[in-house]
C-alpha cells in the first residue's frame, strides 16, 4: 500500500464538520503545506449553512504530535508564523469546535487543541508544550491563549519543562473539559455535538466572542437577536413543549 500523503481533510455529515490532521507515519506531524492548509480548509466551513459545528482530530491513534522537525530547518520564521496563522484560523472559526484527543496531543498540536473552544480526550492521551526542549521562543498569542485556558501557573510549568501530563492532570488543569474511557470518545463527541447543532447558533457565536474577550459587539448581538427570530422560536418552543426550530446562520 502507497503511504499516505500528509493533509488536512475534512467529512461534513449531519451539520458536523470533522477535520481530520492525517500523517500517520509521523504521528499526524504537521507539515507546512498542513499548516497552510488549514485556514483555506476553514474559510468555507465557517459560512456553510450545512455546518453549525466542527470537531477536531487525529487520524488513528494519535491526535496530533506536533510540527514536522524536518521543517524546521527552514530559513527565517515560516514554519512558526504559519502554525500562528492556522492557530488563529481555528480560533476565530464562528461555530463552536471541539478538539477530540487520544494518543500524543504535543507541541503544534497542543496549540491547536487550545484554539478549540472545548476539548474531549481519551484516557491515556498525552499532553505537551514543547517549545523549551528545542529552543524555539512560543508565539505570543499561543502563549496568552494557553495562559488563559489553564492559568499563568499551570501555562509556565508546561512551557517552562516541556514535560508531557497525562489526560487526568489535563483535566484538572482546564486543558481539557472531559476525559472518556478507551473506546469511547467517539460516542461522546457525537452525542455531544448532536446536542451543540440543535442550540441556537445566535447564542453560541455571541457567548464565543464574549467568552473570548471581545468587548465592542454588544450593540451588534443585540441586532442580530432582534432579528434573527430565535428568540421568539425559543420562548415558542418552550410553551409548546416541543423541540426548537433554530435558523439563525452566521
Amino acid at each position: 500500500m502507497e503511504p499516505t500523503e500528509p493533509r488536512v481533510k475534512v467529512v461534513v455529515a449531519d451539520e458536523v464538520a470533522t477535520v481530520v490532521i492525517s500523517n500517520p507515519a509521523k504521528r499526524n506531524a504537521m507539515t507546512a503545506a498542513m499548516w497552510r492548509s488549514l485556514p483555506e480548509l476553514l474559510a468555507p466551513l465557517a459560512v456553510d449553512p450545512a455546518v453549525r459545528t466542527l470537531v477536531l482530530t487525529g487520524d488513528g491513534t494519535t491526535f496530533c504530535a506536533g510540527a514536522d522537525i524536518s521543517t524546521l530547518r527552514e530559513p527565517g520564521d515560516e514554519q512558526q508564523s504559519l502554525a500562528v496563522r492556522a492557530e488563529e484560523a481555528l480560533a476565530a472559526f464562528p461555530k463552536p469546535t471541539l478538539a477530540a484527543v487520544r494518543g500524543y496531543c504535543v507541541g503544534g498540536g497542543s496549540q491547536l487543541a487550545a484554539a478549540c473552544d472545548l476539548r474531549f480526550a481519551e484516557e491515556g492521551a498525552r499532553f505537551g508544550v514543547t517549545p523549551s526542549k528545542l529552543g524555539i521562543v512560543y508565539p505570543s498569542s499561543s502563549t496568552r491563549r494557553l495562559a488563559a485556558l489553564v492559568g499563568p501557573s499551570a501555562a509556565k510549568y508546561l512551557l517552562f519543562s516541556g514535560e508531557l501530563i497525562d489526560a487526568e492532570r489535563a483535566l484538572r488543569t482546564g486543558l481539557v473539559d472531559e476525559v472518556l474511557p478507551a473506546g469511547e470518545l467517539d460516542k461522546r463527541v457525537a452525542e455531544f455535538t448532536r446536542v451543540l447543532v440543535t442550540r441556537s447558533l445566535l447564542t453560541q457565536a455571541a457567548a464565543k466572542e464574549f467568552a473570548d474577550g471581545r468587548t465592542d459587539r454588544d450593540a451588534h448581538w443585540a441586532e442580530q437577536a432582534r432579528g434573527s427570530g430565535d428568540t421568539a422560536e425559543g420562548v415558542a418552543a418552550f410553551l409548546e413543549r416541543r423541540a426548537p426550530r433554530f435558523t439563525y446562520e452566521v
